[in-house]
């Protein structure tokens, strides 16, 4: 037993100094970033909150604007949301304009043009709600799936409803049209055809892992309750039954963490972290952490690593904390490996010195 104390020490020691070796330099300053992707090696395609699409050249620190036709409105924590680019195609979330100041989590489909993108929707979430609360909304491709996250708008049980959008998971092709194996069609009949999985609240984090093909995703709580977990088809994560550990902002009791007939998350928050983006790292830079789950965080300004490999033994690091303020996404380099973070102002690299 004596050499396996000795590797670990070897280890433990190991990751001690490869976390001092963390780098985090400012790239450009922005305002209200929200989401990000990767268009080439060069230059990352970002939104700010109140409404541009800007592309950054992380190497020589232009930036350009880009023109649009979005019908948005900017509305509490509503407006231009994720973004992603792939096959010279992009795809947004956005708070939509459905009039006498409802909104919906609506996505949007554009032909890459570095000058002006000319979107066309391919799904609003319905209702549309007068609230300025909880969009969600990340976007994740899976083959010839889109999958994306809707936000319950502060509705609270509206996230029991299969009949509404607001509060699931929405599974769609790329181009918009209905997959026949949704759960509408294999066994929930009352669910709207685009809803993959309901129960979720606020999740701003998802992310297909490159090691098992699985959608992972995060979701904000109340006061307490924050969790990572996985998008499982047809099944419900149980909010506002469930909890997951936290309160009202009132102080009372919203309902258990946990209970059988509902999704169980891989890790829980209590007290919350306000859990933003994630990504499952794949990479050359930061090797000791490929399949580990990167979290980032809002409200203590926090990155962590999740080793979820053995879900009875979930094994959580914070990486740093404080150091640039509330982290809004995370994007790795598709061939460096090197971090990327959008914060409040700013877009980051993060790199070994």
């Amino acid at each position: 037993m004596a050499w396996k104390r000795i590797i670990f020490f070897i280890f433990f020691i190991s990751s001690i100094v490869q976390a001092d070796e963390i780098s985090l330099k400012k790239i450009v300053d922005l305002y209200d970033p929200w989401g990000s992707s990767f268009i080439n090696k060069n230059e990352i395609i970002l939104t700010e909150k109140e409404g541009e699409i800007k592309i950054v050249n992380i190497n020589t620190k232009n930036i350009f604007n880009v023109e649009h036709n979005l019908n948005f409105l900017v509305d509490g924590q509503g407006g231009l949301l994720d973004i992603l680019h792939k096959d010279k195609n992009i795809w947004i979330s956005y708070t939509e304009n459905r009039g006498d100041w409802k909104t919906s989590t609506s996505i949007a489909r554009a032909k890459l043009n570095k000058k002006k993108l000319s979107f066309s929707n391919i799904f609003q979430a319905e209702p549309p709600i007068d609230s300025g609360y909880h969009f969600g909304s990340r976007l994740v491709i899976k083959d010839d799936f889109l999958y994306a996250s809707a936000g319950e708008r502060g509705g609270g049980m509206i996230a029991q409803d299969p009949t509404s959008h607001p509060g699931s998971i929405i599974r769609i092709h790329l181009d918009g049209s209905i997959p026949k194996d949704n759960p509408k069609f294999t066994g929930k009949d009352n669910w709207l055809p685009e809803i993959f999985q309901i129960g979720v609240r606020n999740p701003q984090g998802l992310f297909l892992s490159p090691f098992d093909q699985k959608v992972y995703m995060s979701n904000h709580g109340a006061r307490g309750g924050d969790w990572f977990g996985e998008v499982k088809k047809g099944e419900n994560y149980g909010w506002k039954i469930l909890g997951w550990g936290g309160k009202n902002y009132s102080g009372t009791k919203i309902g258990p963490k946990w209970k059988p007939g509902f999704t169980k998350a891989i890790k829980y928050w209590v007290p919350s972290i306000a859990v933003s983006a994630i990504t499952i790292y794949k990479g050359k830079e930061f090797e000791e952490w490929n399949g580990l789950a990167l979290i980032t965080s809002l409200k203590d300004m926090s990155l962590r690593s999740l080793d979820f490999s053995n879900l009875q033994d979930v094994k959580e690091k914070v990486i740093f904390k404080n150091q640039i303020g509330r982290i809004r996404d995370i994007q790795v380099h598709p061939t460096t490996g090197k971090i990327y973070f959008l914060t409040k102002d700013a877009l980051w690299l993060m790199e070994k010195n």
